[in-house]
Formats: structure tokens, sequence, C-alpha cells
């Protein structure tokens, strides 16, 4: 693997079901609401009736000073198990959030299998590459945080 290319995981439990769970993830749209690192999401074509085939816009800051731009167009939709989106921009490559039931409340895994393509992050790679690994766990950090205290208050 080079290193503009990053394989990056991250494992979340909510005391919530899986439907639950589910239902704010697949709706992107509202994440800036809840994921402090979301600055805007936009819908550029609808997709599919079961939701492949949508392309949204992404904006994001994180925890370093500067924002990434991506177009993710969803590519997998299995209800309560799988979400995939194939992202273009600042960050090529696939997200995928796979959903398990555990003990009534939810696993969340979700993989990050990306390519840097800003010209200064892919020069700053080899160098940077524990930072920049760093910072995506920070920005999960924060949709973790946002999304726990979001069911929390569904819940309740």
């Amino acid at each position: 693997m080079t290193a503009s290319k990053f394989h990056l995981v991250s494992d979340w439990h909510f005391e919530a079901p899986v439907e639950r769970v589910w239902a704010e993830i697949y709706a992107s749209d509202e994440w800036p609401q809840w994921w402090r690192a979301v600055k805007q999401v936009r819908l550029v074509e609808e997709g599919r009736r079961d939701g492949v085939g949508a392309v949204r816009d992404f904006t994001w800051t994180t925890a370093l000073p500067y924002r990434n731009r991506l177009r993710i167009t969803a590519t997998r939709v299995e209800p309560m198990t799988v979400l995939e989106g194939r992202s273009t921009g600042d960050l090529d490559g696939i997200g995928r959030w796979t959903f398990s039931d555990e003990n009534g409340g939810t696993h969340l895994h979700y993989d990050w299998i990306i390519e840097l393509t800003k010209p200064w992050q892919r020069a700053l790679a080899p160098v940077l590459r524990p930072v920049f690994a760093w910072n995506h766990h920070v920005v999960m950090g924060w949709g973790y945080d946002g999304l726990k205290s979001r069911l929390a208050k569904s819940l309740n």
C-alpha cells in the first residue's frame, strides 16, 4: 500500500436497536445536525427506489485545518445490514457501514478504503500518514459522540 492509500476502520457500539442506528446513518442529509465534522450535505441525484445510485456532495471539516469535499454515490444498500458508497473528490475510494445486532444494541463497523487526491496531501503522506490516520479517528470520534447523544435522546 502506498503512503497515499488508507484502509481505516472504526467500530461503534450503541445501546440502541439496529433499526434506530440504521435510520440515522441512512439519513445522511441530517448528519450535520449531530456530526460536528459534517458541515454540508447536498443531494445531487435521487438514485433508485432502494437508494442505490443516490449521489450527495459532502463538505467535511477535520481536526486539522482543512476541509474535504466529497461526492459519494450509494453503491450498495442492504437495509439494517450494509450501506456502501463510492467517494470521489478530495478522497477517492469506498466507505462501508456494516450493522449487526449486539444483544439488543448495535455494533456498527466502518471501513474507509481511500486514496488521497489533494496534491499537498499526497506529497506529505509519507511523513504525515500517522497524522492523517489520527485525524480520521478524531472525526469518527465526533460522529460516534454525536450519534450516541442523539440516540440517547430519542430512546428517553
